[in-house]
């Protein structure tokens, strides 16, 4: 691909555009720990929603997209579509707590909700393994991605050029932490954004309009039910039900399993990761749940179609393309003029940097709030683990740099990290709705999880056809019924936590529900409705409405059936309208009763 001089000077303006926006906040970032990884819990809601979907698009996000409806149609995408029921459940559920719980990292809430060396155990294993193996894995993945992405597009060293992205991130990410992650976050969706868009209409019109499209589709698919259906089933010329790719042993399996049992960095069951960070980052609980919230809605409704577009166009345009994420490169490579090209490369470059930017924060906060500040060094000054911190920072870019070298050999690494998630879903939920659930009942689901899922990888696919989704589907459920039936068996066998710490941490985040009943009387509480009442189960179901009609409704019009598009997104309104009234009415209370948490943490907090 040849650009021209206006090409390669928007490129540039966009790194001196964001290297300044970045360095800006140097000051500010490091007067603490608090203002390095969480912004001094004074960010608004708008901002860390947007950062939280800029940090989800990385450089491989639209290939993964386009491989999938390249080999499954617009279906394909369940396997990541499945995880709205968990998002919503997040933003209903555990926005507030995580927001009351006044933690700096996800990891950080094993000590005040457990006790002792066990709580101490997990907290610092957690934090080691979420630091380094996840974390660097990510970072490898997503640059060998933006690799594969230069070495099509470019006729330069494509190592230079990730390079150049890579030590400008890191520069400003050392410089300034989360405040300058979070707005760089910001320009870098624009402009990413506004790249996928401009290149889907091309690709619409380099294969002659939306009705060629369809057309070219159905020759390639054999119907366009099987191409463009939202699921994964069609009806077959008979009549009869013909289930295109996902048979409905994987389909129950990803509606009603894996999303509530799975670890997924970034989908976690009950909030945490970098999406929790954001929360705690937010000024308010308000903040925490409408950042979420938008984060749901732009990440599964609004972001994917240009991405989905594209991909079927790819379809047309490289027919005979083995490696089908590529096509998406293709397509950028061939269809856009003189400035788009320069702008897409932009857009690239900062999907790539909004990710790394905040593996690289958040895997430095694990290293030293939970690891480094809680075992090593526990008296210092603020500017001392700012400094740490800034290291902590430059030593995950480098160890990434290893790793991305090797990663051809560690895709079973990433299997084996996910297999120690692959059944514990269930248990971190219910630790903030139950008391009886210790850190035993965690440490027990994770080395289950692995045992079961590792076991079950060597001896069931033998029972399965090559490439049958049913394989994943019995995995799946097989670790989760026997991970399921361990910690419970376990929590019931181990002693519960002391009485002291479940009331402290009652009043601390004030979860209510009947699973807390006791303890809430313990505490000099009647017995509370859980956070937000029955209209957080309510908004759960109607944020579920809200996001998969709004997704399907776009999709309708977009190929052309405009009547039912109009009527799905008609629904999508009516249900965030409910939302809207049912947390305006659920607000007033629940700021006061996470006032009085706070009170009661601080309290805690100045007596210890």
């Amino acid at each position: 691909m040849t650009l021209t001089l206006l090409d390669w000077a928007i490129v540039a303006a966009y790194f001196l555009f964001t290297a300044a926006i970045g360095f800006y906040f140097t000051r500010r970032g490091g007067e603490s720990m608090n203002e390095y990884f969480i912004s001094g819990r004074q960010v608004p809601w708008w901002l860390a929603g947007a950062s939280m979907v800029a940090t989800t698009f990385a450089a491989d996000t639209p290939l993964v997209v386009t491989g999938l409806v390249a080999s499954h149609g617009v279906a394909g995408n369940w396997l990541w579509w499945n995880f709205v029921f968990s998002g919503t459940l997040t933003v209903f559920l555990f926005a507030r707590l995580w927001r009351r719980a006044h933690v700096m990292t996800d990891v950080e809430f094993a000590e005040i909700r457990y006790s002792g060396k066990p709580a101490a155990a997990l907290r610092g294993f957690r934090a080691l393994y979420l630091a380094i193996p996840v974390n660097l894995i990510i970072l490898g993945w997503v640059t060998r991605a933006m690799i594969k992405i230069l070495t099509i597009s470019l006729g330069v060293n494509p190592y230079i050029a990730v390079g150049i992205c890579f030590v400008i991130t890191m520069a400003y990410s050392v410089a300034a932490g989360m405040w300058a992650v979070l707005w760089t976050d910001l320009v870098q969706l624009v402009i990413k954004m506004t790249a996928v868009i401009v290149l889907a209409v091309f690709a619409v019109h380099a294969v002659g309009g939306i009705d060629a499209l369809k057309l070219g589709l159905i020759k390639h698919f054999g119907s366009e039910k099987a191409a463009l259906s939202v699921l994964p089933i069609h009806v077959g010329a008979d009549g009869v039900y013909a289930y295109a790719w996902m048979p409905l042993l994987a389909l129950f399996t990803f509606l009603a399993v894996q999303w509530w049992a799975a670890w997924y960095p970034g989908a976690e069951p009950g909030g945490g990761g970098y999406v929790a960070q954001r929360i705690f980052s937010a000024k308010t609980e308000r903040d925490g749940v409408l950042a979420t919230l938008s984060f749901q809605v732009a990440h599964y409704a609004l972001r994917p179609w240009p991405w989905i577009v594209t991909g079927l166009a790819t379809i047309i345009l490289y027919p005979n393309l083995v490696d089908k994420e590529s096509g998406y490169v293709h397509a950028f490579v061939d269809l856009l003029p003189t400035p788009w090209r320069g702008f897409m490369l932009a857009g690239f470059a900062a999907a790539y940097m909004s990710t790394v930017a905040t593996q690289l924060n958040w895997g430095a906060s694990y290293l030293v709030n939970d690891f480094y500040r809680r075992f090593l060094k526990k008296n210092e000054t603020e500017k001392h683990y700012v400094t740490v911190s800034r290291w902590a920072t430059i030593f995950l870019f480098l160890a990434s740099i290893v790793v991305t070298w090797q990663l051809n050999s560690v895709e079973q690494a990433w299997r084996f990290l996910l297999a120690l998630g692959a059944g514990t879903g269930l248990v971190l939920i219910l630790r903030w709705y139950w008391w009886r659930i210790n850190a035993w009942s965690e440490i027990s689901a994770m080395i289950t999880s692995l045992v079961v899922s590792s076991i079950a990888e060597l001896t069931l696919p033998q029972h399965f056809a090559p490439g049958d989704p049913n394989k994943d589907a019995a995995i799946m459920l097989v670790t989760v019924v026997v991970t399921t039936i361990v910690w419970l068996s376990v929590t019931y066998a181990t002693k519960p936590e002391p009485e002291q710490v479940l009331i402290d941490f009652y009043r601390r985040v004030r979860p209510g529900g009947p699973g807390w009943a006791r303890v809430a009387r313990l505490a000099g509480f009647e017995r509370e409705k859980i956070a937000g009442g029955a209209l957080a189960w309510t908004n759960w179901v109607a944020g579920i409405v809200a996001i998969y009609s709004t997704l399907f409704g776009i999709g309708k019009i977009i190929f052309g059936y405009t009547g039912l598009g109009f009527i799905l997104l008609a629904i999508g309104l009516a249900a965030f309208l409910l939302i809207a009234r049912n947390l305006r009415q659920t607000d007033e209370s629940e700021q006061a009763r996470g006032a009085a948490a706070t009170a009661d943490r601080e309290a805690l907090e100045s007596a210890s």
